[in-house]
């Protein structure tokens, strides 16, 4: 459904250092960026993937970076204990706190998520979707 999801940034290696520590936990990786001729940036993918993507980049037009005010990226956890490590290793690498790791059954039986923020301020959900899981 989605090509690529981009989020700002005002510090690309604190941010890349974040996202790593979140993503790879995840089952993605860095992948390397071929210059552009746009602003500096670091993207994730699955390996042997082509798409979709998610991107950190400096802004275009050089002012500074901003969360969106509703804005959130969700990524996807294979498991309730790949949520835990994603979420610690967020802290650790420099993110906040937004919503602990648990069950969050009104979204949906089976579903464990937690919430952060970037060092950009931007929000980052974690979720295992064990209602998708049961069902297939």
């Amino acid at each position: 459904m989605f090509s690529h999801v981009t989020v700002g940034t005002n510090d690309l290696d604190k941010a890349s250092t974040f996202y790593d520590a979140v993503l790879i936990p995840l089952g993605l990786a860095r992948r390397p960026v071929t210059p552009d001729g746009g602003p500096p940036s670091a993207c994730w993918i699955k390996p042997d993937s082509v798409l979709p993507r998610f991107y950190v980049y400096s802004p275009y037009d050089r002012s500074e970076a901003r969360a969106g005010n509703g804005s959130m990226v969700a990524f996807s956890a294979p498991s309730p204990n790949a949520v835990d490590t994603a979420y610690a290793a967020g802290l650790l690498a420099g993110g906040t706190d937004e919503g602990e790791p648990g069950q969050r059954s009104h979204y949906g039986d089976g579903y464990y998520g937690a919430y952060l923020r970037d060092p950009d301020g931007n929000k980052v959900h974690i979720a295992h979707r064990g209602d998708l899981y049961l069902a297939g």
